[in-house]
């Protein structure tokens, strides 16, 4: 099949290289040129995935209409804030009926939309899968063992994308319970930047764990209000995505977290970085969203406050272990 990836990023490079070794026909759309002439001529993208080796087979367009030409099968890989954008370019050039991946962990901003929401109302009579859970694209990239959800509405849908991607070391299950996917896939982010904070203080361990297990209990809280399913966050987009985010030395959230709590700005933690930290947009929205659901979500709003209302980092997380005493279940 001929599959197009919008987006070349270290995800979606590393979701071509899953596909090209299925032996499936695969063309990029960069937006930056010089990512396309690497892939093109040097089969690499040293830009955003330095040091791996891509197929010769994996073409790359900076024209999106002849990256979509023909693609049975689309992967949107572009960054939250221009996902929209994006898809609606997309939406002139995609076959029709061709499913259409979202590879995109994020909250729209502007609307509250999850990014399946996005893409079904620019990409319309398409069915829509969301791709989430555990995966460093470096390492999926390098074929180490991986796990993940392929989540729709569309059971069909879901299992096609299962069997286009699955390797013996990229495991894809099913799921339909896309909001929690999502949700799951976007708010771990906020969590990472919290912990990376937390570890930038050099708090412990013991915080590092706290805050994963309350930042899961926050996820669930506004996941339920949402309409998506408890266990869904006891899954690979739950807890499996979350663990791995906000531990693992890949992790770009917790990076810029961990700059933020040795006392820099987030502007100079920001700096000179290629790759988008999802977390630092998603604060921002999460913040908003859990205002307009009534749902409390302390760590998120001591992300909040550290990032854009200019509290440091130390008195946000002193805050979070004084606030008043309750039962761990309320």
């Amino acid at each position: 099949m001929k599959c197009a990836v919008v987006g070349s990023g270290a995800w979606g490079t590393a979701l071509a290289s899953v596909l090209a070794a299925n032996s499936h026909d695969v063309t990029m759309w960069a937006h930056e040129r010089d990512v396309a002439d690497a892939i093109n001529t040097r089969h690499e993208n040293p830009r955003f995935l330095p040091d791996v080796a891509l197929a010769v087979t994996i073409r790359a367009s900076a024209d999106i209409a002849s990256a979509l030409r023909g693609a049975g099968l689309v992967v949107l890989a572009a960054p939250s804030h221009v996902l929209r954008r994006v898809a609606r370019a997309a939406a002139a050039f995609a076959e029709a009926g061709a499913p259409v991946v979202v590879a995109t962990k994020g909250i729209e901003h502007e609307t509250f939309a999850l990014m399946t929401d996005v893409a079904g109302a620019e990409l319309p009579g398409r069915p829509v899968v969301a791709l989430s859970g555990p995966s460093f694209a470096a390492e999926v990239a390098m074929r180490l063992p991986t796990a993940i959800v392929a989540a729709s509405r569309d059971a069909a849908a879901a299992a096609r994308v299962q069997a286009l991607f699955s390797l013996p070391s990229f495991r894809v299950y099913t799921h339909d319970d896309v909001t929690g996917v999502e949700l799951g896939g976007a708010l771990k982010n906020v969590m990472a930047v919290a912990t990376g904070i937390s570890d930038g203080l050099e708090l412990g361990y013991n915080a590092r764990a706290a805050l994963i297990t309350r930042g899961l209990a926050e996820i669930t809280r506004l996941g339920a209000r949402l309409g998506a399913a408890q266990a869904t966050f006891a899954g690979l987009a739950g807890i499996g995505d979350l663990v791995l985010t906000c531990t693992g030395a890949l992790s770009r959230n917790r990076a810029v977290g961990i700059e933020v709590g040795r006392g820099r700005s987030l502007d100079e933690a920001l700096a000179g970085r290629e790759t988008v930290a999802e977390g630092v947009a998603t604060t921002r929205s999460a913040h908003a969203l859990a205002g307009r659901e009534g749902v409390e979500m302390p760590i998120v709003a001591a992300v909040h406050r550290v990032l854009f209302e200019g509290q440091s980092a130390r008195h946000a997380l002193a805050a979070l272990m004084t606030r008043e005493l309750r039962g761990e279940a309320d």
